[in-house]
């Protein structure tokens, strides 16, 4: 048991993951990173755990319900409550597609990952973010997701249909999360990391994922006068 805060990050192994897992440990949390392959994951810890901070490996795949299963009750076993849920795990596919050129399996595909696997660890981990006095939920997503800048009559953001209304799906998601829980200490909030130089895009971004993840650290450690189903970046809200 801890008597420091506990949170999981999910696709903790490397890009803004790391940085969330890192952010999360230099405030005091005990945080578990999350990451599909084993190997990688440990390899990351090993990194971060040098650095003098509380960081733990966990086996997770969050398209595998069993594997989450397993992920959750060795939190509850090990320490009983969880009090900061990242869901950042996230993929793409070929972005060189346009809407009418996307298949269905490739929608399938990022969806089975940045919806369907968001969905399957908060359902799992709810009953232990329910034990915390103050827990919290960050879902990552992005500008790409926004409805209102891709609709903007100026916009020239990339219309990459299976990635941008997986995000979209997901900020939806966000909120029948929050309003459920409104009445209960649990903040749910989603966030956009920015165009940050990570493996998604193989490293094109403009910004670092040690940038791109410091609003979702922020939002992870709100206090109890905090937003709930809200959308942010850097700069503040973000339109649906």
């Amino acid at each position: 048991m801890t008597n420091s805060a506990v949170a999981l990050v999910t696709g903790a192994n490397k890009g803004i993951g790391r940085e969330i897992a890192r952010g999360l440990a230099q405030l005091g949390l005990t945080v578990l990173a999350s990451s599909r392959d084993e190997q990688r994951g440990e390899r990351a810890v090993a990194e971060l755990a040098a650095e003098g901070l509380d960081v733990r490996p966990l086996r997770l795949d969050v398209t595998d319900e069993q594997s989450v299963a397993a992920a959750a009750r060795r939190i509850s076993d090990e320490f009983g409550r969880l009090d900061v849920l990242v869901n950042n795990a996230g993929i793409t596919v070929d972005r060189s597609t346009t809407p009418s050129t996307t298949t269905t399996d490739a929608m399938r595909t990022v969806y089975e990952t940045n919806v369907f696997g968001v969905v399957t660890v908060t359902r799992a981990m709810l009953p232990l973010l329910r034990r915390s006095p103050a827990g919290r939920i960050v879902n990552l997503s992005s500008g790409l997701g926004s409805l209102e800048r891709l609709l903007a009559p100026d916009s020239t953001l990339p219309l990459f249909l299976a990635y941008n209304s997986s995000k979209s799906a997901l900020n939806a998601v966000t909120v029948h999360y929050a309003r459920e829980l409104r009445d209960t200490p649990i903040k749910v909030n989603v966030c956009a990391p920015g165009l940050c130089a990570t493996d998604i895009n193989d490293h094109k971004g403009d910004r670092t994922a040690a940038q791109g993840a410091r609003i979702a650290v922020e939002l992870a450690t709100l206090d109890s006068d905090g937003p709930t189903a809200g959308f942010f970046d850097d700069h503040g809200p973000v339109p649906w």
